[in-house]
């Protein structure tokens, strides 16, 4: 995620006032539309059922996911897929772009328009992918050894002591039964998501790295951006 902290930017999001929260929950709901597309029931549809998890993480209403459930059977709902933009932001800087849209033609030139505006430019698939892993994210506000212990046992790839808590890996396919797992087990969840998680990260000096987290800003402001991912170190 983009910005300085993903702790501090889920903290942020789930503290936001109406107009900020109700952009957030449109990507949920968008999120969930497209994962509902497999099936409409969260016991046999493990992407529904982590997409449901995370609105509730934000607490979005029941009311809501409800609707975006049912959006799956609706023509507009089959017209939005998920799309993944690269790019490159200031200092070489690798930057992935993830969005939900039903029109292409919209999403792409707002994508490369702000990459273009603030120091960095879009690049061709797969020429910043690569450095990027796709996993599963759990975080957890606890860092004893107790947590770390039920991450490992649940199944875990690894976990990691962050400032915050510990940052608990898997593999995407993996995510819901550790997450499961480790709710069974009263670990202390904060948040769980499919990330790309940076093989290698970078440290930019002051200026280049606010232009950076500036430029990650803006693509996140995006209507049709679900998550923004970097290679910048602490980004």
């Amino acid at each position: 995620m983009a910005g300085h902290s993903k702790w501090a930017k889920i903290k942020r999001d789930k503290a936001s006032n109406d107009a900020k929260r109700g952009a957030v929950f449109t990507k949920l709901g968008n999120q969930i539309a497209v994962a509902a597309r497999a099936g409409t029931n969260p016991d046999t549809n493990n992407a529904l059922a982590l997409a449901i998890e995370t609105a509730k993480s934000f607490n979005m209403p029941q009311s809501t996911i409800s609707r975006a459930i049912q959006r799956a059977a609706d023509k507009a709902a089959a017209n939005v897929e998920e799309v993944l933009y690269e790019g490159y932001g200031p200092g070489g800087l690798a930057i992935l772009v993830e969005c939900a849209t039903d029109n292409r033609k919209r999403t792409y030139p707002e994508v490369k328009s702000a990459f273009a505006k603030n120091g960095g430019n879009i690049a061709e698939p797969g020429s910043v992918a690569f450095n990027f892993k796709h996993c599963g994210e759990i975080l957890l506000s606890g860092k004893d050894d107790d947590a770390m212990m039920q991450a490992l046992e649940a199944g875990a790839e690894d976990v990691v002591e962050e400032e915050q808590g510990l940052s608990v890996i898997t593999a995407p396919a993996d995510l819901h039964a550790v997450l499961e797992k480790l709710k069974t087990a009263g670990a202390p969840v904060e948040h769980a998501g499919l990330i790309y998680k940076p093989k290698v990260v970078i440290d930019l000096d002051d200026k280049l790295a606010a232009r950076a987290e500036k430029l990650t800003d803006i693509l996140e402001s995006l209507n049709d951006t679900i998550n923004v991912y970097s290679n910048l170190a602490n980004g």
